[in-house]
Parts: structure tokens; sequence; C-alpha cells
């Protein structure tokens, strides 16, 4: 959706006004200011710019206070958050409302329902987001996670990816789409196991945003994955750093290539639980990376192998 360019003015906006305080810094010339910036009219430097205040207005009248805005955009929704919503049961100043108000009040609420969509596809946008916004609240990701993630589906919508395939599964695949992209040690199945549909309709769906958009997710080695294996198993910090050692050195040693970098890196805390004497088993260290102890014992050799 196009953003309003900054600098298109209103109807009283442009209009320009010399200040015979100030001179130019640069040449001394002559100043003029606008809405949108002071600058010298000699040499063009931009002495300011955005004088206008785009934040939240906060008023206080007699002993109430008054928010004279709205929330702000938010990609999360459908509208961008701009919708409004009717409520029910008493009036804007809390008195309760009468039944033949009430039974108006939801007749109304019906048809607001009702007008919400404009089209299919923005129901399909909206039912979408909803799913990216409750995957993100059970994993407990950030605001920055959601919005990246629900401006990952908008733009599979846009590019008519969702044809013929499910919104929960492209939901889902946004979320770790999104976690890959920033580079958070989320796991696939985290991200499954929150969805609403089969983890293969997931990892297809994710093959598809890939390939399709070009995500930009970098590859997953297994240091890191260290520091959260390593918090999860309540590893010392002796171990955790010496876990993350032995998974950067096989990593430079290009050791990793085509292992699973979770498992890995619950080999290494094994290892450096070993080490130093932790009570660490691998039946502990292969649940917290979701694997079977005979690839902590198959990644072990590996690392005895390449360690310092």
């Amino acid at each position: 959706m196009a953003t309003r360019d900054i600098y298109d003015t209103g109807f009283d906006e442009d209009i320009r006004t010399d200040s015979s305080a100030n001179h130019c810094p640069e040449c001394d010339g002559r100043v003029s200011t606008n809405a949108i910036e002071t600058l010298c009219e000699d040499c063009g430097l931009v002495i300011q710019d955005q004088r206008i205040d785009h934040g939240p207005e906060w008023r206080a009248y007699d002993e109430e206070d008054c928010e004279r805005t709205g929330a702000p955009l938010t990609a999360a929704r459908h509208d961008r958050g701009l919708s409004t919503e009717i409520g029910r049961g008493t009036d804007a100043k809390g008195n309760t409302l009468s039944g033949r108000k009430r039974r108006q009040v939801a007749r109304m609420k019906r048809e607001h329902s009702r007008g919400r969509f404009q089209s299919k596809a923005e129901r399909n946008l909206a039912h979408g987001l909803g799913e990216v916004r409750r995957i993100v609240s059970a994993l407990e990701l950030s605001e920055t996670i959601r919005d990246q993630s629900c401006q990952l589906f908008r733009s599979a919508q846009n590019e008519n990816l969702l044809c013929g395939r499910s919104i929960e599964a492209i939901a889902a695949a946004s979320v770790y789409g999104a976690c890959r992209c920033n580079g958070l040690s989320r796991l696939r199945g985290e991200v499954t196991e929150m969805a609403r549909v089969a983890a293969s309709r997931v990892t297809n769906a994710y093959n598809m945003l890939n390939k399709e958009l070009g995500l930009p997710a970098e590859p997953v080695v297994p240091s890191m994955y260290v520091p959260r294996l390593a918090s999860d198993l309540n590893c010392p910090d002796a171990i955790h750093q010496r876990a993350r050692g032995l998974a950067e050195r096989a990593e430079e040693l290009g050791a990793t290539t085509g292992v699973h970098p979770a498992g890995f890196a619950a080999a290494c805390l094994y290892t450096a639980g070993l080490e130093q004497g932790h009570g660490l088993t691998q039946a502990e260290a292969a649940d917290a990376a979701n694997i079977s102890t005979a690839t902590i014992r198959a990644h072990q050799e590996t690392i005895a192998e390449r360690a310092d």
C-alpha cells in the first residue's frame, strides 16, 4: 500500500514565511520556513526539517486526560488498525443502556461486522494475520517479529501464493521465515507445533516462500543454538563457553555441513559436560534438541576428532 509522502502538503502547509531573526550559518543568506522545513533561499541548506510533531498529542481539560489521537498504525491488522469497534452494555459515560438501545446496538454491531471486509481476499488476510498473531504470542516473540511476519504474509498474498494452499500453513511459514531472517534460534518443529496444520504443509509453505519471495535467510549454524539449549538444560557458564567454542571450531573446519544444527549443538554441550564433569546425559541433551540419542553419539565422534 502506498504511503503518503512527507513532502505532500495540504491546503496551508506550503505557506512559506521569511525568518528575519536567523540567517544561514553557511552563507549568511535569506532563510525561509514552511510547515516542513527551514532552508536557505540562496545556497539551499536545510537548517531544520520535520517541524510538525507527528507523535500523539496529549492534552488535559478540566481534570481528565484527553488522548486526541488513536492507536498507531500496525501491520498486524488487515486494515492497519484503522477500523473501529462498537461497544456493548454501556454508553461513552459508562451508563447502562436500555433494552431498546441494546437491541439497536446489537443490530449495529452485526451490520458493522458484516461490512468490515470488502472482499474475500481481505477476509483471508484478516484470518491469516490473526493466525500469525496467535503463533507469535504462543512462541513469546517480539513485536518486531510479529510485524515482519504479518508483512511477509501480505507479500505472499500480493504475489498470489495463497491460491490452493492453506492459510494456516502460510501463516506459520511466515513466522518461521521471519525468525530465520532475523537469525533467531527457533526450530521449525516449535513453530509447526503451534500451527493448526501438519508439519509437512508448513515445511512446503516455507520452501515456497523462500523460493518465490527470495527471503534473506542466513544459513543456520550450530553455534546459534548453543546459548538457548544451555539455558534450557541449566548448564553452567563454563560448559556454555566450551560448547560454543567446540561448535565454532567445527564450523571453521566445515564439519557442520549438512548436519542438524540443534543436534550438533546438543552434542557440543554433552561433550563439554563430559569434560567438565557435569552430569548431563545424552537423553537430556537429545530431548532439549528434539533429536535421538544416536544423533548425539554420532556427532560426539565428529567433535572428538576435531576438538582442540
